[in-house]
């Protein structure tokens, strides 16, 4: 083994972000993170992952909370540890393309609110679609990390990932995530990627998966050997299954050897003590189903990511053709190879899911088309790593114009238009980003963080005039 690769890794703890998302849909509340953050502060992860992904969604829409208060409030706990959060590239923490000017100064306010860490990337890995977000970052003095969707399939060579690796170095960002959202990443060919993306790029590289397949702690073991230089993990109580391998157990399988993280076994106890409460809690209440604790073999198999398969099962129930399920699978690649061959990942997965059932419950292919799917075809989410079918575009676009740039290029700025649209709510500067991603959301929240001030408010005047006891 070479000297170059004997080096502690690095750990990022996702407990206070993915683990949730991934296990209980991202309804941890901030009060349950507070009082563990000072032990946190002392373990010495790499990065604690702790906002974005759909942590901003599920605060505004159902823990009825203020996503930045929560940020702050992380910060002002984690004193000594770097923060991190997941963004997609031009559509922010949203579900659309939003214009540069949102973008930046979403990214100005993560920073300022105290987000150290950002990690950008785009569901088709079109680069185009990071830059912006990469280039505000470095203003604002962050480390602006991009995540590649790792996926499968004939356009993804080594001399892909070696390539655009290069390409990631060259447009200044400080890293590389190799994002594997649906453990499909094996073990040996985790070593043999690792190898060459270290041959193409001196940035740094973190691997970051997720349980869901079942090889997730062994596809670690190998990518380490191999060099990488961060892996994410969950505390135990939230680990495995469609989270990540247990931050504990990778500890341990590192201890004395060349890779050891010198992470402390009886902090990560306090922590994951803190945790498991919560856990049965949340197996009681329902919130945390067993099913998804498993091993979905059949990820590996069809290649298709375990969120992916439930919405195609629910889809089915509803058309009460249940039936056809194997069908569909069968389907999923031809409409993937149609469509450009996208890594299958927050939306492209839905787009190509969604399609594969409207093609065999119709009996033809592409005799429906969902508005996404147009959008895909027009080039709206911007470019695929191999070109769509053209019969299959003439099908469902006709002769609607094709964008060749990047989609963003067609926006205007619109930060003034929504400030504007907003401004009876408007209580701090960050709630015009809460707005632009979440308009409708964002606004019951806004009502009801109003209906609670003023509560409060008529609560501590009737106090001063005697009508409670004080």
């Amino acid at each position: 083994m070479s000297e170059q690769i004997k080096k502690p890794v690095g750990i990022t703890e996702t407990i206070l972000r993915d683990a949730h998302q991934s296990l209980i849909a991202t309804r941890m509340p901030t009060e349950l993170m507070l009082p563990i953050l000072d032990t946190m502060d002392k373990v010495g992860y790499h990065s604690v992952e702790c906002w974005g992904g759909a942590t901003f969604d599920a605060s505004l829409r159902f823990l009825h909370e203020d996503p930045w208060d929560r940020l702050r409030k992380i910060r002002d706990g984690l004193k000594n540890t770097k923060t991190q959060m997941l963004l997609r590239g031009q559509n922010a923490l949203g579900y659309r393309h939003y214009a540069d000017d949102v973008v930046a100064y979403f990214v100005q306010k993560s920073i300022a609110n105290g987000i150290d860490i950002i990690r950008i990337f785009d569901c088709l890995n079109d680069l185009r679609n990071v830059k912006c977000a990469i280039d505000a970052c470095n203003k604002e003095g962050g480390h602006a990390q991009v995540a590649l969707s790792y996926t499968l399939g004939d356009a993804y060579t080594m001399e892909y990932w070696m390539n655009i690796a290069k390409e990631i170095e060259e447009m200044g960002a400080s890293s590389i995530c190799i994002k594997d959202m649906a453990g499909l990443l094996l073990p040996y060919k985790a070593s043999e990627l690792i190898t060459a993306m270290k041959s193409a790029t001196k940035l740094p590289i973190q691997l970051h998966t997720h349980y869901t397949s079942g090889v997730a702690s062994m596809t670690y073991l190998k990518a380490v050997e191999a060099g990488v230089d961060v892996i994410d993990t969950a505390i135990s109580p939230f680990a495995l299954g469609t989270s990540q391998p247990a931050t504990e157990v990778m500890v341990e399988t590192f201890k004395g050897t060349p890779y050891d993280t010198g992470l402390d076994q009886n902090l990560l106890a306090q922590i994951a003590d803190h945790f498991a409460p919560y856990r049965d809690e949340c197996l009681k209440n329902g919130l945390l189903n067993p099913k998804v604790m498993g091993v979905n073999i059949k990820t590996l198999l069809y290649q298709v990511p375990g969120g992916m398969l439930s919405n195609m099962v629910s889809q089915l129930k509803e058309q009460n053709a249940e039936d056809k399920y194997n069908e569909v699978l069968e389907e999923i690649p031809q409409v993937r190879k149609d469509f450009g061959e996208p890594p299958l990942v927050t939306p492209s997965s839905q787009i190509v899911g969604t399609q594969a059932v409207m093609n065999v419950l119709m009996g033809e292919r592409y005799k429906m088309a969902t508005g996404q799917t147009k959008d895909l075809l027009s080039g709206k989410y911007g470019k695929t790593v191999k070109p769509f079918n053209a019969e299959v575009q003439k099908k469902i676009i006709g002769d609607a114009e094709v964008i060749e740039c990047r989609p963003a290029d067609l926006l205007e700025n619109e930060l003034d238009k929504l400030e504007n649209e907003m401004k009876e709510w408007k209580q701090q500067d960050e709630d015009v980003l809460s707005y632009a991603l979440f308009p409708q959301v964002a606004v019951d929240f806004f009502k009801y963080r109003q209906a609670q001030q003023e509560k409060v408010d008529l609560t501590q005047a009737d106090t001063k005039n005697g009508a409670y006891p004080v």
